[in-house]
């Protein structure tokens, strides 16, 4: 696509005005359609990303600090929380890496940098710009944080993919656009091309009143002597067309989805197999990706000795997917009732205020439910009697 962009741009402006505007459609299919499937990729899993909690630990125990409120919050004093980890992840999708440095206890996402790779020591990062600001100094690898998708650069191999379909879908359009163009026949009197003026004034006419008549919704065309114009009228509308259209646009959605690992029903609006369809995106797209970001996070801002000690940042990603209280209702009672969640652990699962009274810390356990032991020796005690 960039290719055949500064083509057009270089192009000489005595160039036909067609072959233009051909070149110009060709690059708009490209670019809008292409960027349209890449964003809504990575939309949704940056939403997701941003709705988990980076929960911070130390000495083992969950707090709420400054740590805390930088992952969750505010990251900067320009970027919320979500606004820092949409930026992070368009990153990390469009260019496979992402740089993430601190400057006086604020976290930015690197729009550009250099990196200088070493084997045996640290990599080292210099022109590091974050908007209009670039950083005089160069940073290790130990004083920032670089996140780097293992796989391969699933954007270039879609890219790839996407100059050969791209054909198909310019194609599609060009040929709507032609079944609903005005077609017709000029009969000519050959005696009067003889004129000296009837050329003149042919090219005049194919080039100019023929193309303003046919692209205006109301028109007249004047005719010289020796013409005569005959409609062939307009085609009808065929609604096949633009669903052919539609479908290789969905087509381009559904394998940018599936290189980034996400259900391609997500993405182009379908409602059958949502709840399945959603656990797999979890699963096999956010899970990975959170565990990415966590390690990195963990090894360059805590590291062996913070782990140690208990000091380390995770990410909660069961609150991405929405919870009906009603529906959930049957669950959250066996969750309490068996003693695995508190009350307070429930609500905060469902995005309630915490109650402050100890009783809402405290783990229950119905009367039905009994050690294994017990219930084997009142068994064989039974049979005995």
């Amino acid at each position: 696509m960039a290719f055949r962009f500064f083509k057009w741009l270089m192009r000489s402006r005595d160039a036909p005005e067609v072959s233009t505007m051909e070149e110009m459609f060709d690059l708009f299919t490209d670019c809008y359609v292409r960027e349209l499937a890449f964003q809504s990729c990575v939309n949704l899993t940056a939403n997701a990303v941003s709705k988990c909690e980076i929960k911070t630990f130390l000495g083992g125990k969950e707090v709420k600090d400054r740590e805390y409120y930088l992952w969750n919050l505010s990251p900067n004093q320009n970027q919320t929380s979500a606004a820092f980890w949409h930026k992070l992840v368009d990153r990390l999708y469009r260019d496979r890496t992402a740089l993430v440095v601190e400057s006086g206890g604020k976290l930015y996402v690197a729009d550009s940098f250099s990196r200088k790779e070493y084997a045996l020591y640290d990599d080292v990062f210099s022109q590091v710009a974050v908007g209009d600001f670039t950083f005089q100094r160069t940073f290790a690898a130990s004083e920032v944080l670089f996140f780097e998708l293992a796989a391969q650069d699933a954007k270039r191999v879609v890219d790839g993919l996407y100059e050969s379909y791209a054909r198909l879908i310019a194609y599609g359009m060009k040929g709507y656009q032609r079944s609903r163009g005005e077609k017709g026949v000029l009969e000519l009197d050959t005696n009067a091309a003889g004129d000296a003026k009837f050329k003149e004034t042919f090219e005049e006419i194919k080039n100019s009143g023929f193309r303003k008549f046919a692209q205006a919704e109301s028109a007249v065309l004047p005719m010289w002597r020796g013409m005569k114009y005959t409609s062939l009228g307009t085609k009808t509308y065929n609604a096949d067309t633009t669903r052919d259209i539609r479908a290789m646009i969905d087509d381009v959605t559904d394998f940018t989805a599936r290189a980034y690992g996400i259900p391609a029903c997500l993405l182009n609006g379908s409602v059958q197999n949502v709840d399945s369809a959603t656990d797999q995106f979890l699963t096999f797209c956010v899970d990975p990706l959170a565990d990415a970001l966590q390690e990195e996070i963990n090894r360059k801002r805590n590291g062996l000795e913070g782990l140690r000690r208990g000091n380390f940042v995770q990410f909660d990603t069961g609150r991405i997917k929405h919870i009906d209280l009603l529906d959930a209702a049957g669950s959250i009672d066996k969750l309490v009732s068996s003693g695995v969640e508190c009350v307070n652990d429930i609500r905060a699962l469902l995005g309630q205020p915490l109650i402050n009274e100890p009783w809402a810390w405290k783990h229950f356990m119905t009367k039905n439910y009994a050690d294994i032991e017990k219930v084997l020796t009142a068994l064989v005690e039974g049979e005995q009697t």
